[in-house]
């Protein structure tokens, strides 16, 4: 694997957190509320991006391939291959359902953003 390093390469989990995100053409989308860690590997498998709901009551969560995002220096912020309309229609779930079994889920957000799985 080639993976380019700098003196700023490595992020803090709790600092992704919070980090707008965008489309390719500079639209903001959101902003990442916590990413999901794969246990055994230590691979980011997924950022969760938070919408509707009303002071946290109701609110349902996207999960994102982490494969999609990249970091984008110029715009301080995640870039990803998506649009409002694609994102907003994306498979979504209350938070307590992320925590649990995430074999229930998780092929269908691979299958709705037509990437490959992280553990494939």
């Amino acid at each position: 694997m080639n993976v380019q390093t700098s003196a700023n390469s490595l992020i803090a989990g709790s600092r992704v957190s919070g980090t707008e995100v965008y489309n390719l053409v500079g639209e903001h989308l959101g902003r990442i509320e916590d990413i999901m860690i794969h246990k055994a590997d230590g691979q980011v498998a997924y950022a969760i991006m938070g919408f509707g709901g009303l002071l946290g009551v109701g609110e349902k969560f996207h999960p994102v391939p982490w494969s999609l995002l990249r970091y984008d220096t110029t715009q301080g912020g995640y870039l990803v291959p998506l649009d409002k309309d694609t994102l907003f229609k994306a498979p979504a779930f209350a938070r307590s359902e992320l925590t649990e079994d995430d074999s229930t889920w998780r092929e269908e957000i691979h299958s709705y953003y037509n990437v490959p799985p992280y553990w494939s």
